[in-house]
Formats: structure tokens, sequence, C-alpha cells
């Protein structure tokens, strides 16, 4: 059975650390997975306005079979200069894929649209550069989940969202963890008491125990909330598994129906949804079918509640347009 990590982060995934850095002014920021080398990486992208940074080198075939980092920020295209900062960051470390005597770090990225969330975006200098290289400068074990890097200005259906993470120990012995920034189109909540539709992935109260929603509407036909490319939910999930590039990006198909259950309406046309996958290759696989089956069934679980976590633990700031889910619905 299936428990959470010593940190219930991503972190708890040895070898993974995440740094983070927000403007409150600005209302956005960015959220970097680094680790203590290169690990494996893939992408699914599900949704219809996706905003990346270097996604191509992932799809299979390709020379470089691992990163150095993953990027997850605000601010929409102009988010995306965030991985300049976390490279520049890497090269100051020696890091990098090996060219002769150069080395070029490795940083695939995605951003969400963030730009319309009453934060002031009249900057003279793109902000996300240094955003991003603070962020990767406080790269660590531990960090805070909710209004916080990628997810300071993250917004969902009704109340904000956030950047949230969880992990899960399986019997096989792998460590899985998720990390999201949570800005989407649909709702992380069902129905009008506050109740998470990724209730049922819930371990313990961590985010509200308050178990599934007994009024949610089976017909209901939510409308847009937000015009084409201004929402998107984005996300990492990570193991210490050893698995390939293809292993990886199915490990990250597998976790799009984390995104599904947590999130309603998920994968439209007018979000950029996508998942990264990570694959540090700590532990090496003993029944293939067997462990990969495992691995995605937690990776989509994990992932649910993390979506769910960066709603309930957002916090209230200064010239926010929607409440926070305590605000709303904390009984």
């Amino acid at each position: 059975m299936m428990r959470a990590g010593t940190r219930n982060l991503i972190t708890d995934v040895p070898g993974l650390l995440v740094g983070q850095a927000g403007d409150a002014r600005l209302k956005s920021g960015v959220t970097v997975l680094t680790g203590a080398r290169p690990f494996v990486a893939a992408l699914s992208v599900m949704g219809g306005a996706p905003a990346s940074h270097e996604t191509d080198l992932l799809a299979s075939g390709r020379l470089v079979e691992e990163v150095d980092a993953l990027v997850l920020s605000g601010g929409s295209a102009f988010g995306l200069a965030a991985t300049q900062g976390v490279t520049e960051g890497l090269l100051a470390r020696g890091r990098g894929y090996p060219v002769g005597p150069v080395r070029v770090p490795i940083v695939p990225g995605a951003a969400v649209f963030d730009l319309l969330n009453g934060g002031d975006k009249g900057w003279a200098a793109n902000p996300y550069p240094a955003l991003g290289r603070a962020a990767f400068d406080a790269a660590g074990g531990a960090f805070t989940l909710g209004t916080e890097g990628g997810g300071t200005g993250a917004l969902t259906r009704g109340v904000k969202g956030g950047v949230g993470s969880a992990s899960a120990v399986l019997a096989r012995g792998f460590t899985v963890g998720a990390l999201a920034v949570v800005n989407a189109m649909g709702s992380a909540v069902a129905g009008a008491d506050g109740q998470f539709w990724a209730a049922p992935w819930e371990f313990g109260a961590e985010f509200g125990g308050l178990g599934p929603a007994p009024h949610a509407d089976p017909g209901a036909e939510p409308p847009p909330t937000k015009a084409p490319g201004e929402a998107t939910t984005i996300a990492i999930v990570a193991t210490d598994a050893a698995l390939t590039r293809a292993q990886a990006q199915r490990f990250a198909i597998a976790a799009q129906d984390g995104l599904g259950r947590a999130l309603v309406p998920a994968h439209t046309l007018l979000d950029g949804d996508l998942v990264f996958a990570a694959a540090t290759g700590a532990r090496p696989l003993t029944d293939r079918a067997a462990d990969e089956f495992a691995l995605g069934h937690a990776a989509a679980a994990t992932l649910a509640r993390a979506i769910a976590r960066a709603v309930y633990l957002a916090r209230a700031e200064p010239g926010d347009l929607f409440p926070t889910w305590s605000q709303r619905f904390d009984r």
C-alpha cells in the first residue's frame, strides 16, 4: 500500500531539489526542479495552448537523454525566459552537457498565463531571468506550497490556485513525487461545500480531509471563465525508478489522468496542460510490466493530490482578484 513520503513533497525522491522565487507585486514567480546530477526527462502535452521551452529535445530519438533542470514559471511567453537564469546558475556550477571544453545546461521549461491577475506587469526589463536564477540558487529539499514560486499569481475557477506537491512510497520500494503549478480553466472544487475532486486519493487530511463531495452535479456544463491562452496547469512527476525516455513518457502520460481527476474540466482547448516526467534512475526495475503499471497509477494519484494541495494552501495577498479556498470554504 502506498504511503506519503517523509516531507510529502517531490523532493522525497532522493537526489531531487526544488527552488522557488516569487514577486508579490508582480504576482508571479518561478519554481525549479533540479538534482544532484542530470536525470532522464520526458513530456506529455494534452492542453490546447501550451507555452514551453526546449521541449522538442524530450522526444524519443534525440541526442541528449538527460536534463539538468525543469522550470515551471508564471508569465506566459515572458516567463519562459526564466530558463535563462537557471541555465546561468547551472553553468556557474560547472553543470551541463559536455561539448568539447564547453558545457551546455539542458533546461526545458513551461509557463502559465498569469498576466491578467492584478499584478504589476509594467516592467522595464523582463523579470523572469532573475527570478529563475533566484529560484535555482534557493533549491533544496524543503519548500513552501500555495502562493509561492510559479504559483504566486495562479488562479482557478472561483478561487486562487498555486503551487502544490505530494509524494508516495510504493510497496514495490519506488518513490514517486509530483509538483504542479495550478492556474486552470477548470475547478479543483466539486460542489458548493469546498470538497475537492481529488478527495478519493487524499492521504490523511493533507487538503482538509473533507471527503468526496456529495453535491457534485454530473450534468453541469461549466462555461469558460478565461479567454484562450489564459489558463494552464503545468506539472512534473518524478521517480527514483530507472526509466528510459520512452518509459518516462508513459509515466507522464499516466500522470495526466491525475490532472483530469483533480480539475474539472481539464485538458481543454483553452488550457496549456502539460506534464514533465523525471526519473533519477537510482532504483532498477525488477518486473517491467508490474513496476511500470504501479508507477503509472502512483503518478496519477500523486499528481491529483498535489493539485488539490496547491489550491488548499493558497494564501490571501493584497490585490487578489479571487478569494483563497480557505476564505471561501474553510469552516
